[in-house]
């Protein structure tokens, strides 16, 4: 259904918006999502935020919710080569001289299917500077008794393969008044070292700028985030039996906690920022940035973990969040 947190806008800056509804043994779930990039607006049961999204006024903050294709994180320099071609992409973080989050974030999709609990939005990626391939891409948002479920899925309608790399840039909160009341567990034995100034990888190449977390980015015990200042890059993800691996964020004082679960082998990275580079008064305290993806920061540039799509090939992974 159409979101009614869009009446009386006469031009909502996200365009058209959907709310999905499920009425689940915890819980109404609902979920908005809007059409500028597809973007996941709010998720809540029975009006406890599990994700820290924006009004339907607000032009999206800081990738809140943003889908990010065909590659998520940042290119260095906007350089990349594929295919035996260089090419150079705009640079949209220039502060940093990097090409950031994809080209599909600020673009207009369309619904392709709606249901009470479930809305699926299209987009086509068309040839532009830097990028030589059309790409079919859709979101999937369905709601059941286990929570949210995010399914993406791409198809290559080029002649040519095509270089890929996705994620979603949701903010999960327990309803803190600050990311210094929570707790974190994510089962991650490394991270990616990276240029403090340009957050991209340190060496030459991922793999040799991957190091063992150690006791300030160590998370697999599920320490507290008071005191800690995280944009990282985590890999070396363990599994749960079912494939899964499970980031759970927990808010001691009230008990509530935000569960988020991927596929391992879909999406065997995830970038935690806990919003210290965010302006007031939203620094630190409008939940953690916790982002699956495909691969590492600079894969575009260095191929390693980078999804090649060939001509007509097709790609899909569905991840969720629940309670």
């Amino acid at each position: 259904m159409r979101d009614p947190a869009l009446d009386g806008l006469s031009a909502p800056p996200g365009g058209l918006g959907w709310v999905i509804r499920h009425e689940a043994p915890d819980g109404l779930h609902e979920a908005s999502v809007t059409q500028i990039g597809a973007t996941l607006r709010t998720y809540t049961i029975d009006g406890r935020p599990l994700i820290s999204g924006f009004a339907a006024e607000q032009v999206r903050p800081a990738y809140r919710g943003a889908v990010l294709m065909p590659w998520p994180n940042r290119v260095r320099d906007g350089r990349y080569s594929f295919g035996g071609t260089d090419r150079q992409l705009a640079l949209t973080e220039p502060q940093r001289l990097t090409a950031m989050h994809g080209l599909v974030c600020w673009q207009r999709w369309e619904p392709a299917m709606e249901g009470s609990s479930r809305v699926s939005c299209e987009t086509t990626l068309f040839p532009q500077q830097g990028w030589d391939w059309t790409l079919t891409c859709r979101m999937t948002y369905a709601l059941d008794d286990d929570g949210l479920r995010v399914t993406a899925w791409v198809r290559n309608e080029s002649d040519t393969a095509a270089p890929f790399g996705y994620s979603l840039h949701p903010y999960l909160t327990c309803g803190e008044a600050s990311v210094d009341e929570l707790e974190l567990s994510l089962p991650a034995a490394r991270t990616l070292g990276v240029d403090p100034e340009r957050l991209l990888p340190e060496a030459d190449t991922i793999a040799a700028s991957l190091r063992d977390v150690d006791a300030a980015t160590d998370l697999r015990a599920g320490p507290a985030l008071a005191g800690r200042s995280l944009d990282t890059a985590y890999t070396d993800l363990r599994a749960d039996p079912d494939g899964r691996w499970r980031a759970v964020l927990s808010h001691p004082p009230s008990g509530a906690r935000t569960v988020l679960w991927a596929p391992a082998t879909d999406l065997p990275w995830v970038q935690v920022f806990s919003g210290d580079a965010l302006p007031e008064p939203a620094r630190r305290r409008t939940g953690v940035a916790l982002e699956p993806m495909t691969c590492g920061p600079d894969a575009l540039a260095t191929g390693e973990g980078l999804i090649t799509l060939n001509p007509g090939q097709e790609w899909s992974t569905t991840w969720g969040l629940s309670g």
